[in-house]
Parts: structure tokens; C-alpha cells; sequence
């Protein structure tokens, strides 16, 4: 291996750690896709990851000035092909080699920069934000997955917006306690936190299973690479949103859900399983 190559596959090893060190529920799926597909969907994952991180996490710091550089550094790391951040690094290469859209790096970003002046959402802003912070995401990752085919990409679109648009969903209903009163946000438009009842509960849900519903077309179209790794991060997602739906409104409103460990992994082999037996 030549020294170009040791700095690209070590940058690319340091997203993989990122994804490991902050989901657990992404690694599994992951490690489910085509084995040539890990690192560019861990390159994914750690750009995605540290932009959000910028949002959430420094809040002694300037958070416009760090998104403001973080976004010039992304977009001169991918024009000149090089970056000495090893994130933007990895990131640029997988941008460049499947020729992932600007306009969808650029939508994310204007989705973390909303992060930092909305605390509530009406409707345009809502599915404005989801599509940048959730659907463009999915977007890129399609990108990998069709390996430069264009024409399954397009096909593939809208199936992978809506599942894109449905993990953002279920981890808005999650997350609604700490995003409330860590981040003084609420997503969902026309919701008040504190009215916050089984009426709006239900219809908040029927919106997320019909974003679930027709993204499933989507999977099972998906390239074979790719196919077992999606399906996985389905049925996690799923499992997650119908422990939601079980649980009353005052308890989401105190109580981050989580699926435990040992549960993710019962997927993971339940769909190895069929995907192996030609059930999926």
C-alpha cells in the first residue's frame, strides 16, 4: 500500500470508529451490506455525524461560526480532492467516486443550520428540514448502493425518501422529551409539548407507517449488496416505532425508548435468516 493509499484508508477507518462509538443500531446495519460497501456508508455516516454534532452538542461555542467553517471545509475538500481532516477527507472521497449530488450536501447542511434558528416547525419548514436532514442521507447512501447506475438510482428514489423520512419521524417521537427541553424544539408542526395527547400521538403514527408502507417497494428492489443491511435498519426502525405506539403519551413525553442490545442483534440474525433463505 503507498502512502496515498495508507492516508485514504486510515481517514476512512476513523469514520468507521465515529459510527461505532455513536450507534450501535447503524453498525449492525452496516456490517449486513456488501463488504465493499462499509467504508463508503461509514464515510457517510461520519460526515452526517459530526455536522449533527455541531448542532447538538457544543453549546459554549460559536455554533454558526463551527458549521460556517465546517461547510467551507466540506466543499473545498471535495473540489480539491483533499482534505487534512480525516472525516472531510473520507467524506470527499466517496462523494467524488460515486458522484453524489452537491445539492444534496447542500440540503443537509441548510438542515443543521435550521437547527440553530428554529425551535418550532410549521409544515413547509418540517418536510424542508426532514429532507435535508433525513432523505438526502438516505440519498447519498443510494448513491453507493447503485454503484453508478443511474437508472436504478432514479427508481430507487422516492421509496428511499420515504424510509429516510420515517427514521427521521420515529426519532423526532423518541427523542420529543430531550429535543423539548435541551433544545427548546419541537418538529412536529402545530404540536405543543405540553398538549401533547393520544390524539396528536395517532396521527403523528398513521403519518410515520405510511412513510414506512411505501418504502417498502424500495427495499425489496434494493441492489443484492445492499438489500440485507436496509431491510435490517427497517425492521429495527419498525420494532422501535411499535414500542412507541404501545406506550401513552406521558410516557414519551418522559422517557427516551430505547430497543435493547440484544434485540437489535435478534434482528440482525432473524433477517440474515430469511435473507439467506430467499424468504425476504
Amino acid at each position: 500500500m503507498d502512502a496515498i493509499s495508507l492516508y485514504n484508508q486510515t481517514t476512512l477507518e476513523c469514520s468507521k470508529l465515529i459510527t461505532e462509538r455513536y450507534s450501535t443500531s447503524f453498525t449492525l446495519g452496516i456490517k449486513t451490506l456488501d463488504k465493499s460497501l462499509h467504508l463508503p456508508i461509514y464515510a457517510i455516516y461520519g460526515f452526517v455525524r459530526y455536522a449533527d454534532e455541531i448542532v447538538d452538542t457544543f453549546h459554549d461555542q460559536d455554533k454558526q461560526a463551527l458549521l460556517d467553517r465546517f461547510k467551507k471545509d466540506t466543499y473545498e475538500a471535495i473540489d480539491a480532492k483533499i482534505s487534512l481532516n480525516p472525516v472531510l477527507h473520507a467524506f470527499q472521497l466517496i462523494v467524488n467516486k460515486y458522484q453524489i449530488e452537491k445539492d444534496l450536501i447542500e440540503a443537509f447542511l441548510h438542515s443543521m443550520e435550521m437547527d440553530l434558528d428554529f425551535k418550532t416547525y410549521n409544515d413547509s419548514k418540517y418536510h424542508e428540514y426532514i429532507y435535508g436532514s433525513a432523505e438526502v442521507v438516505g440519498l447519498m447512501c443510494l448513491r453507493v448502493f447503485c454503484e453508478g447506475d443511474d437508472a436504478e438510482y432514479q427508481r430507487l428514489r422516492e421509496p428511499a425518501c420515504k424510509l429516510g423520512a420515517a427514521f427521521q419521524k420515529v426519532n423526532f417521537l423518541r427523542d420529543i422529551k430531550s429535543d423539548y427541553e435541551e433544545r427548546g424544539r419541537v418538529y412536529f408542526p402545530g404540536v405543543d409539548f405540553n398538549q401533547f395527547n393520544t390524539s396528536v400521538k395517532a396521527l403523528i403514527e398513521a403519518d410515520i407507517q405510511k412513510d414506512f408502507d411505501d418504502s417498502l417497494i424500495g427495499i425489496a428492489g434494493l441492489p443484492a449488496g445492499a438489500k440485507l443491511g436496509v431491510k435490517v435498519a427497517y425492521l429495527y426502525y419498525q420494532k422501535l416505532f411499535d414500542k412507541i405506539k404501545k406506550l401513552p403519551p406521558e410516557t414519551i413525553t418522559q422517557q427516551r425508548v430505547r430497543i435493547p442490545n440484544a434485540k437489535k442483534l435478534s434482528l440482525l440474525f432473524g433477517s440474515y435468516l430469511e435473507n439467506k433463505l430467499g424468504l425476504s
